[in-house]
């Protein structure tokens, strides 16, 4: 019960905003009374934090397989993007509640889901920092590298459509080629 009542707040937190959407709304989204959400969740705060924590958890470990996987600064980064991307697809609502829904949180789990992420666009500064150690990437500022890659592919879930033209991992694929000669020295 606890994923169904998840299920239905994410869908409606990705259409409707968090704020904007109440415990009853979530309470006849999952087709249950609003005081059988309470066996399960606290406070809505707790529904939208157990979404960041699971995005979060799920793409560390998306990740740290890819990664692991990979040899090479190239390959590494290479795989990150794929990653990155293809579980931004996949996962787009929950992505976009990450990304306009952090404001919902109190201050202490605000805190516990940035050092979340900080964690993660370390393992990407690393594979910057590797490619740079080996030669093969330009020696720029790595965090400001990072982030831009991030950003960028963090921001295919806003524009991605499952029915368009391009495979998600055609998507990845482009990304890949443009990033990687982008970050390619010369």
């Amino acid at each position: 019960m606890k994923d169904k009542i998840k299920k239905s707040a994410i869908k409606l937190f990705y259409k409707k905003g968090y704020f904007a959407t109440s415990m009853s709304t979530i309470a006849r989204a999952t087709g249950i009374r609003k005081s059988s959400i309470y066996h399960h969740y606290s406070t809505k705060e707790d529904i939208l934090l157990d979404i960041f924590r699971t995005s979060m958890n799920d793409l560390q470990d998306a990740l740290r397989t890819r990664l692991d996987a990979a040899t090479g600064a190239r390959e590494r980064m290479q795989a990150a993007i794929y990653c990155h991307i293809i579980f931004h697809i996949e996962r787009q609502k929950e992505a976009i509640i990450a990304d306009s829904e952090l404001r919902g949180l109190t201050a202490r789990n605000y805190k516990e889901i940035i050092q979340m992420r900080d964690d993660y666009e370390k393992k990407i500064q690393r594979v910057l920092e590797e490619g740079v150690a080996e030669g093969i990437f330009v020696d720029l500022d790595i965090k400001v590298i990072s982030y831009a890659i991030l950003a960028m592919c963090t921001a295919v879930c806003t524009w991605f459509n499952k029915s368009g033209r391009l495979s998600k991992e055609e998507v990845a694929d482009i990304f890949s080629v443009f990033i990687l000669k982008g970050l390619a020295r010369s």
